[in-house]
């Protein structure tokens, strides 16, 4: 386990706020030189503590305003990689989460309206052995940063 201290945890909060931030601004914010700022970030991305850096999209703008949850449920002993192949296949699914207990499954969809969501869940129930589903629609959101 990679050591953490209190000064990384303020640059991966900086980082997740803006994934472009210059070296130079966060040295500045947390009191370092640039040359420290940079080792540090590097060993987090050595240590696998950085994976990767992202960009964050308002899908409204792209024409995808209605955001979702769907549990969906399967067969029997239904296989992990039969429940990510079945999901995954559907561009609208943003993401799978396999789950312990009932349901099986969760997954992130997101559609352009409320037609469109019930054209992907009608496509889920149809897909291998989904046996059930229930969808919860999102009203706002919050994410720690």
């Amino acid at each position: 386990m990679t050591e953490i201290d209190d000064i990384d945890h303020r640059l991966l909060r900086l980082l997740r706020e803006d994934g472009r931030r210059t070296f130079s601004d966060m040295a500045t914010t947390v009191g370092l030189s640039v040359a420290a700022v940079k080792r540090r970030v590097d060993r987090m991305r050595d240590a696998g503590v950085i994976t990767g850096f992202t960009v964050q999209v308002d899908h409204s703008k792209l024409g995808w305003a209605i955001e979702a949850f769907t549990e969906i449920r399967y067969a029997g002993a239904t296989p992990v990689g039969e429940i990510i192949r079945s999901t995954t296949g559907i561009p609208e699914v943003q993401a799978v989460f396999t789950i312990a207990g009932d349901p099986d499954a969760l997954l992130h969809i997101r559609a352009s309206d409320l037609d469109h969501l019930q054209k992907v869940i009608d496509t889920l129930r149809r897909t291998g052995n989904v046996t059930g589903t229930k969808t919860l629609m999102v009203l706002g959101s919050w994410a720690r940063q």
